[in-house]
């Protein structure tokens, strides 16, 4: 099983998360690229760090947003869309190329995520930055979504994630942020998630419905509160269940 977790995503003087701390824990890490996160400073400290400790690097790209943290909804022209994704994938590249590796892995952040998991044009223009970029690049993202299913229509490499500390909807879409409990910051809760959703492949929605989780990669957020506490616990819980971690790409 993959463990990745969203990293590099403070700006400027302003810190967001212990980088440094999850590098140690995580085995992929999904780099802000500027848009809604991150500087080019930022990157070249995370990527340098995900080389030296072999942790796979993958271009979480986002909206145009920094004030919103990429957590706002943008409605883009497709070409403008498919542009920006592909400036990020290659920003994010130079600075692995500094440090002998490169951008393995594809993933949206945020308000993104969410609109490529229905809204067929954003997803589309993400699937024409990935091909145009490079055709075996592959995606992260929820299964089932439509970026999954136009990605694997393109011929893609794609690879499902589930999110240990975030709540779901019995249909299997992620309760929306700023609801009540939509995010869990227990460690032992996030943990047990994270094994049932490793070993029995299934995630308790909010109303009790067991639904498939039929995953490669397992989320912790990296900007929660205790955000290292959770992700040492699930690493740990993990590995005590006999699941063996190790990036997907």
């Amino acid at each position: 099983m993959d463990l990745n977790a969203d990293l590099g995503e403070g700006f400027g003087i302003w810190r967001l998360g212990d980088d440094e701390a999850l590098l140690s824990l995580v085995t992929s890490a999904n780099v802000a690229c500027g848009f809604h996160g991150g500087d080019p400073s930022t990157m070249r400290r995370v990527c340098e760090g995900a080389a030296r400790r072999g942790v796979a690097v993958g271009a979480q790209v986002g909206y145009r947003d920094l004030a919103g943290f990429g957590r706002r909804h943008i409605a883009y022209d497709f070409a403008e869309l498919r542009d920006e994704v592909t400036y990020q994938l290659g920003a994010l590249n130079a600075f692995c190329r500094l440090f002998g590796t490169r951008v393995r892995y594809l993933k949206p952040h945020g308000a993104l995520y969410h609109a490529t998991s229905t809204d067929e044009s954003q997803a589309a223009a993400v699937v024409a930055a990935v091909t145009g970029y490079d055709s075996e690049l592959p995606v992260l993202c929820l299964p089932g979504s439509t970026l999954a299913q136009l990605a694997v229509g393109a011929g893609l490499p794609v690879v499902a994630e589930a999110f240990a500390d975030r709540a779901y909807l019995p249909n299997g879409a992620l309760v929306p942020r700023g609801t009540s409990g939509a995010v869990i910051s227990d460690p032992e809760q996030v943990a047990e998630r994270a094994v049932r959703m490793a070993v029995e492949r299934v995630v308790v929605a909010v109303d009790g419905t067991l639904i498939p989780c039929a995953v490669d990669s397992i989320c912790v957020h990296g900007d929660t509160p205790g955000a290292v506490s959770a992700a040492e616990l699930v690493r740990a819980t993990l590995i005590d269940a006999g699941v063996s971690l190790a990036p997907f790409a």
